[in-house]
């Protein structure tokens, strides 16, 4: 039996991924005791109060503990994780049980059958302790297909990183997890990504057969429910009410909006504008060749419009400091877009908005959107905004009074575009229409320059050929 000293044991430690970040919470682990790993492997996923970040490894070796569960928070600092660096064994086994045999990490070829009973592991994992039962590996390695082990150690909730990656579905974590929660196999699911990688609108058009197949048997005879699912007795606390811990993101977000509303003094200002030539502008860029390619929408012409009328009315663009009660002007506009996510309202923003040309800025929006949207926004990408746009539009609603993101000045709130009667050319016609809403910190921002720009911002919206000459 071969032992692990304590000199050979390395601790992973949670790192601080942001700025002044105290704790993370453990999404996900995706290795287990006995697996081997190498320098720069990702071995979880955790949340912070800004985002969700993978980490990886700083060495090689054999993991030994994983020092705590999923869904645990940990104060940054504490050790997560250990490995034998020593280039031994995998962990020894607890006494009362079978030995497992000795294998080197990088052995590529799985270990023969033992007597004992003991099943092989997938290829590159080490050899399991049999003391880890709460995902046991089934049958023969031999016999099971390369896809079928992936899909399998996906299931499980480890990677496969020995099977080859030709025979592995392409996903990223958070797609992963989606196709896990709802059933379904990433080995048949056709990907749509670039090359080849499984989308997360993939998962959910192939998770739509399923639903529809098991609906029918349902509503004629249920099936047993899980344990933690069971229903609850009529009248009970549990069948009324749910509770759900405020964590991550979220309970970043809600510290941050309750010190925004009573720290900053809001105003809140709103304007009705026609945008029919906005949206006519829209549906010609979209066949500009040097748009080609490009997310082009009316959120990219009304985010050009906010930086012209910051660029008209630059003292918009400030902070307030506190300490030293000075205002603190901003020569540049990290623009931030609010975006709602599964893990809450995160708001990245993208640096030096003001010196982007069109193409650019539709560019750097396309990016922010489908990184928000796959979970992976980064801490430093919502950091050091200075004013942001929040589109809520797109659930409906006309308009809000949005709380200004802490540190800015203003937030400007865009709300349903919708086709309505409207006095043109003296004559009343269909014409788009949207409200606008912009909030701003009183202390920095009076009447005055709140609604220059506001105005500006309708203006072009209203006659976007001022994009020309204002620009």
């Amino acid at each position: 039996m071969t032992t692990m000293t304590e000199a050979s044991v390395r601790e992973f430690k949670m790192p601080d991924v942001g700025e002044g970040l105290t704790e993370a919470e453990i999404l996900k682990w995706y290795v287990q005791p006995g697996d081997t790993v190498t320098d720069g492997q990702v071995v979880c996923e955790v949340e912070t109060a800004k985002a969700a970040v993978e980490l990886p490894i700083p060495y090689d070796g054999v993991v030994r503990e994983l020092r705590f569960p999923e869904g645990t928070t940990v104060d940054v600092g504490t050790a997560i994780i250990a490995v034998d660096v020593s280039g031994g064994a995998a962990p020894e086994a607890p006494a009362g049980q079978p030995e497992t045999a000795a294998a080197a990490p990088e052995a590529p070829e799985a270990p023969e059958p033992e007597p004992t009973g003991r099943q092989p592991v997938l290829v590159g994992y080490g050899v399991a302790t049999t003391s880890t039962k709460r995902r046991p590996r089934k049958g023969p390695e031999v016999t099971v297909p390369a896809a079928a082990q992936a899909v399998q150690a996906e299931l499980n909730g480890h990677s496969a990183p020995a099977v080859p990656e030709r025979n592995r579905p392409l996903a990223k974590p958070p797609v992963r997890k989606l196709a896990k929660d709802l059933g379904v196999d990433l080995a048949t699911v056709t990907p749509s990504g670039p090359d080849g990688v499984i989308t997360r609108e993939d998962v959910h058009a192939a998770a739509a057969p399923q639903a529809a197949e098991t609906a029918a048997p349902v509503t004629q005879a249920p099936a047993a429910p899980a344990p933690a699912a069971a229903p609850a007795a009529v009248g009970s606390e549990s069948a009324r009410e749910t509770r759900i811990p405020v964590k991550g993101v979220r309970k970043a977000t809600a510290a941050a909006m309750v010190g925004s509303a009573f720290t900053a003094p809001h105003v809140t200002e709103f304007v009705t504008v026609d945008v029919t030539r906005t949206m006519k502008l829209v549906e010609e860029l979209k066949q500009d060749k040097e748009f080609q390619g490009l997310r082009v929408n009316p959120l990219l012409l009304i985010a050009k419009a906010l930086l012209v009328a910051i660029r008209r009315n630059p003292d918009i663009n400030a902070s307030w400091d506190e300490a030293n009660q000075e205002i603190v002007l901003k020569h540049y506009v990290n623009l931030g877009i609010a975006a709602a996510t599964p893990r809450g309202l995160i708001v990245p923003n993208i640096k030096d908005a003001h010196a982007k040309t069109l193409p650019q800025l539709a560019e750097s929006l396309g990016e922010l959107v489908s990184t928000a949207r796959d979970g992976k926004t980064s801490p430093g990408a919502m950091q050091g905004g200075t004013v942001t746009i929040t589109n809520v539009g797109v659930f409906g609603v006309d308009t809000g009074t949005p709380i200004l993101n802490p540190g800015e000045s203003a937030i400007l709130a865009v709300g349903a575009i919708k086709l309505q009667p409207w006095v043109h050319k003296g004559k009343v016609k269909p014409r788009q229409v949207t409200t606008l809403a912009l909030s701003f910190d009183h202390r920095l921002v009076d009447g005055e320059l709140g609604s220059k720009v506001l105005a500006d911002v309708a203006a072009v919206l209203e006659q976007p050929k001022r994009l020309m000459t204002w620009a």
